[in-house]
């Protein structure tokens, strides 16, 4: 029979360390490390897996439904989450679902990283907004690849400075259509660290080592299209499990959704392999793989909804931003459509008002464009992704002090484009490479349904004018 105990209902709002973080969960770059791309025919058997192909530069988002116990006495045993994924490799850094990296040291088996990871505190939903303790936290990770084997290890700290560490070893199995990676984790975790997070500052405890074990899963359906899930069992430690705060040793944990990655089917890995070179080779020769957009916007307390059926108010404040977005082209085509994705990171800077000072935004987001002629070449843009400010903006501040929320400095990132190729428009080839076009930069919680956002409804929107040059 549960009991209630007090809840820490006056938690501190940790930072939201290195914005640039979070999505997904498996890589997957299926060549082996000793053979030539050119010399595998579609019929060959596949050549062996090693994990350190997996960290290759590669790329992937998805979207899904995490189910958490919770292990404190109270009457909700669970907890729901939408988690937006993001996935990304170059040979600077990595951006894998729930944690990223930046190499500060790495060869073909080791790697040295900054490094930041999700850490969840499953409570019950209505306590998160206010508590808002689940954060990226910051530390330094060594990484180390043998075939399909992994190793790290990471030692880390809250913005509070409550010190832990892991262990975690995992292994990349592929067969077919699957892709499956069992994983083993031992966390060692300070008395401080767990006398807040588990005793929730109310009653004294020692350090202690918790055990996690699960597997991550992946199903290649059709095309870019996979279907991704996670189960996992972690185990408290003896002492930190028998604090009144607690009803359980015992925490499972779920996950299951849908994402979009590079099509690695049997049949079409090698002429996948041999038109990505070809694409290399394009691009050594002058194409637009990359792009630098600059962008000026007006805040609007409008709507998505609002904003698409053309009724949109006027900030009684102007308050107003400027952006700076990078761009790298990830794949040519999605769903053997001509769709574009490129990997986006950006600056924005928000202008001071009568109402606000001036703020800092990072952005990270994946974007699609689709071409289409009328008269000259126009694109649709799309872009998933996450933001980070420096500050809470008025724009969203006003909104969600309207609601009752406790602002959330990480959201959810949306731009929505449309936008006209200068070269097409004014028939001068010297300009095929610019287009000029409207966007809206959006960010919003995901409609309470994530306690990575602060289990908040609402957000801002802004409509931007922008250039964009390819290169």
């Amino acid at each position: 029979m549960k009991t209630h105990s007090p809840f820490l209902s006056s938690s501190q709002q940790f930072a939201q360390s290195l914005a640039l973080t979070l999505a997904l969960f498996s890589g997957l770059a299926l060549s082996s490390e000793h053979s030539d791309p050119e010399t595998i025919e579609p019929d060959e058997p596949l050549p062996k897996i090693y994990a350190t192909q997996f960290q290759t530069e590669t790329w992937g988002l998805g979207i899904g439904m995490r189910r958490g116990d919770i292990p404190f006495a109270v009457d909700n045993d669970e907890v729901y989450d939408v988690l937006p994924l993001i996935k990304y490799r170059n040979d600077y850094f990595f951006i894998d679902g729930m944690e990223a990296g930046l190499h500060l040291w790495k060869n073909d088996e080791h790697q040295i990283n900054l490094y930041t990871r999700f850490r969840f505190v499953d409570i019950p939903q209505e306590l998160q907004n206010k508590s808002q303790s689940q954060a990226f936290d910051l530390g330094l990770q060594y990484r180390f690849f043998h075939d399909a084997w992994e190793f790290d290890v990471a030692f880390m700290s809250d913005s509070d400075k409550r010190s832990y560490g892991y262990t975690r070893t995992q292994y990349h199995w592929e067969s077919g259509n699957w892709y499956l990676n069992p994983y083993a984790e031992f966390h060692w975790k300070s008395s401080d660290f767990n006398q807040h997070y588990y005793g929730l500052d109310q009653y004294e405890t020692g350090g202690g080592i918790e055990f996690n074990a699960g597997v991550k899963a992946r199903y290649h359906l059709y095309s870019n299209l996979y279907l991704l899930g996670k189960f996992g069992v972690g185990r408290i430690d003896d002492d930190t499990a028998s604090l009144p705060t607690l009803d359980t040793q015992y925490q499972f944990e779920s996950f299951l959704g849908f994402g979009f990655f590079p099509d690695f089917s049997n049949t079409s890995k090698a002429t996948n392999k041999k038109t990505s070179k070809s694409n290399s080779t394009a691009s050594s020769g002058g194409s637009d793989d990359e792009f630098i957009r600059i962008a000026h916007g007006w805040a609007t307390p409008s709507n998505l909804n609002a904003i698409f059926s053309w009724q949109t108010k006027t900030d009684p404040y102007k308050n107003q931003l400027t952006s700076v977005f990078y761009g790298t082209r990830l794949t040519e085509t999605l769903f053997n459509f001509p769709i574009e994705l490129y990997f986006t990171p950006g600056l924005v800077w928000h202008h001071d008002s009568e109402v606000q000072s001036n703020l800092a935004e990072a952005v990270i987001a994946i974007k699609a464009f689709y071409t289409f002629e009328f008269g000259p070449r126009w694109r649709l843009g799309v872009a998933e992704g996450l933001s980070y400010v420096s500050g809470v903006t008025y724009i969203e501040g006003s909104e969600l002090e309207e609601k009752g929320y406790k602002p959330s400095k990480l959201l959810n990132y949306l731009d929505f484009s449309l936008d006209v190729n200068m070269g097409d428009l004014f028939n001068k080839p010297s300009l095929d490479k610019m287009w000029v076009g409207y966007s809206i930069h959006h960010r919003s919680g995901i409609y309470e349904k994530s306690s990575a956002f602060g289990r908040i409804g609402g957000g801002s929107n802004y409509q931007s004018l922008y250039i964009q040059w390819h290169f």
